[in-house]
């Protein structure tokens, strides 16, 4: 394959690459969205029992793990990113347009960890913020 060609297929590739990581950061910033709409919900239609107010950790620990998984997928394709930018201009021609997140040749073995991705400093900031001040409506109000 002549170098104009591998050129033209690396900005598709860097293209498609570049709204599958967009749509990842658009998802988790609707589920932290969600997740603090629907917390406050629970917890204003079960506010004058304790136990019902409790079910608002439900929304919080489902929502962090989907969080996280969106976070985990966009880590695994900025890793693709990358080894397209770095290994198209040197004429590797392997796996044109493939953009298979669970790749192991071409991602780092780090980036394939799930709870690194759960317990990012992002993801605990907001989410551990979020469960104590609900534990702090629960006990307090």
């Amino acid at each position: 394959m002549d170098q104009e060609t591998l050129r033209e297929y690396m900005f598709k590739e860097v293209d498609v690459l570049q709204g599958i990581i967009n749509r990842m950061g658009f998802n988790s910033f609707m589920i932290k969205g969600w997740t603090v709409t629907l917390v406050a919900v629970t917890l204003l239609l079960k506010a004058s029992d304790k136990q019902h107010a409790m079910l608002a950790f439900i929304p919080l620990l489902v929502f962090w793990g989907l969080d996280a998984y969106f976070l985990w997928l966009e880590r695994k394709f900025r890793d693709l990113y990358k080894w397209v930018i770095e290994n198209r201009p040197k004429g590797n021609a392997e796996k044109l347009l493939d953009v298979n997140p669970n790749d192991r040749e071409r991602i780092r073995p780090q980036t394939f960890n799930f709870w690194a991705a759960f317990f990012s400093f992002t993801l605990i900031a907001f989410y551990l913020l979020l469960f104590a001040l609900t534990l702090i409506y629960v006990f307090c109000f």
